[in-house]
């Protein structure tokens, strides 16, 4: 088979095709999602975990090729989504069979691939982590990010107020047709100074990182829940544990790549939680996939330089 391989300067090249081990299932790719981590990777930031594939992408869609002896519930052919700990940059790829997702009503085998990472990522921190609940007001920096975008029409649906922050008007109308309430362009606008007359957010979903850590801080609502998934603005960054314990507030981080594949906190959790939480959002049209542009497998540095620019609103695929 054909998949991407090298580091900054990417080529397609030819690689062994995958076995199934006896719990995994070999998809036949159609399209892989493109993710902020194959940037990191690409770059030496973000190795992946031991035994994952050196292969960028954290995600495809496609259809089940082959099945390992202990696969149950699954057939060749399945239209399938899945979310990966690597590999995905390629034609055909190797996943745990609990990491699977049906292609949802709806939508296309390859919008598909816009779905695992965005879906689960939302799913297990507004929820699982944070417990979001109805008429709470959500925060969302990077609203028209792939998983800004997702994370708006997901929270709405819950019954959530949602606040985005963004860089231009464009991009913050995008975040409103969503389902986005308030509306902040970050490149002129103070976001706690916004929130303010709202009575602060009840919950932060942060890819920032250290340079909005005191800010998030001070918008947050007494009883607060600051969610850190990225650290576009830095790692390290001081914390006034004063004004943390005043609030009663709590500072939450978290990753999906590293999760382990099963037990408690795994991404087989989080899949299934996803399937239950936002499948059935999906089928009934309340939630969609908000893709900015496909490229050809090929073209995948092309793709990564997109994401880098900052100009992409929603989630940047390739085609295989």
């Amino acid at each position: 088979m054909y998949a991407i391989t090298g580091s900054e300067h990417l080529q397609l090249t030819s690689v062994p095709d995958p076995d199934p081990a006896p719990d995994e299932v070999v998809i036949k790719v159609v399209a892989a999602g493109v993710n902020r981590a194959d940037v990191l990777q690409r770059t030496g930031h973000y190795p992946p975990p031991a035994g994952a594939s050196e292969i960028l992408g954290l995600e495809v869609s496609g259809h089940v090729e082959s099945l390992g002896s202990q696969v149950a519930g699954w057939a060749v052919g399945d239209p399938v989504c899945a979310l990966l700990s690597g590999g995905g940059y390629a034609e055909k790829v190797a996943v745990p069979a609990a990491q699977l997702l049906p292609v949802p009503a709806g939508v296309s085998v390859r919008d598909a691939a816009a779905l695992p990472e965005v879906a689960c990522t939302v799913m297990s921190n507004l929820f699982s982590t944070a417990h979001l609940e109805p008429g709470e007001l959500l925060l969302i920096h990077g609203g028209s990010s792939g998983i800004g975008t997702h994370a708006i029409q997901v929270a709405s649906a819950f019954g959530a107020r949602v606040a985005v922050t963004a860089r231009n008007p464009e991009k913050l109308a995008r975040c409103a047709e969503l389902g986005a309430e308030l509306l902040i362009d970050y490149s002129y606008e103070d976001f706690v100074s916004a929130l303010a007359p709202h009575g602060g957010a009840d919950v932060i979903l942060d890819v920032v990182g250290a340079k909005y850590l005191q800010r998030n801080l001070d918008v947050l609502a007494a009883g607060g829940r600051l969610v850190v998934i990225g650290m576009l603005g830095g790692r390290k960054a001081e914390i006034d544990l004063g004004r943390l314990l005043t609030k009663r507030a709590t500072v939450m981080g978290t990753t999906l790549r590293s999760r382990p594949a099963h037990g408690p906190g795994s991404k087989a959790e989080v899949v299934a939680s996803t399937l239950e939480g936002t499948w059935p959002l999906i089928a009934d049209g309340a939630v969609h996939p908000v893709i900015d542009s496909v490229f050809p497998l090929a073209d995948a540095g092309a793709a990564l330089d997109h994401l880098t620019d900052g100009s992409a609103v929603g989630k940047i695929l390739l085609e295989v």
